[in-house]
């Protein structure tokens, strides 16, 4: 089993109030949001693995059972360019849980007009395949988000 922790300090709000039909339809799999807290922070690795995807506002972590995880730092923030972003691992990099990923602050996202909400998502797992999922609680870095089978 996968214990996926919260990259981010906030409020866990479920996939479903994500303002994105893909995260929200669970088309890029299950998994639960985070609405952030709105100071600046830094990202963290929910499992410990190899970062296999690496941008400025979202990156992936496969753990040693071939569970991946992608976190994605705020909605349609591919288009800020990575303003505001800064990577401190590189893909490739074996991170543990809690390891700092990447630097951002999550107000400065929502003044550029984007949602800061961040979906961690378990990626080709089945809905049923999780349990434990948080979609209702205030959540601090490394609290358990959902746990996958």
């Amino acid at each position: 089993m996968t214990r996926v922790t919260s990259p981010v300090s906030g409020r866990a709000i479920g996939l479903t109030a994500v303002p994105d039909p893909v995260f929200s339809g669970a088309m890029v799999g299950p998994g639960t949001a985070v609405d952030p807290e709105r100071t600046p922070a830094e990202a963290v690795a929910p499992v410990s693995g190899v970062i296999v995807s690496l941008h400025p506002h979202a990156f992936v972590v496969v753990d040693d059972e071939g569970h991946g995880v992608l976190t994605h730092l705020g909605i349609d923030t591919v288009q800020l360019n990575g303003q505001g972003f800064e990577l401190l691992v590189n893909k490739g990099d074996n991170v543990q849980r809690g390891q700092a990923v990447v630097r951002w602050n999550p107000a400065e996202v929502e003044a550029a007009g984007k949602s800061p909400v961040c979906p961690v998502v378990a990626l080709e797992a089945m809905v049923d395949s999780l349990s434990s999922v948080n979609e209702s609680s205030d959540v601090k870095v490394g609290d358990t988000l959902f746990d996958w089978q």
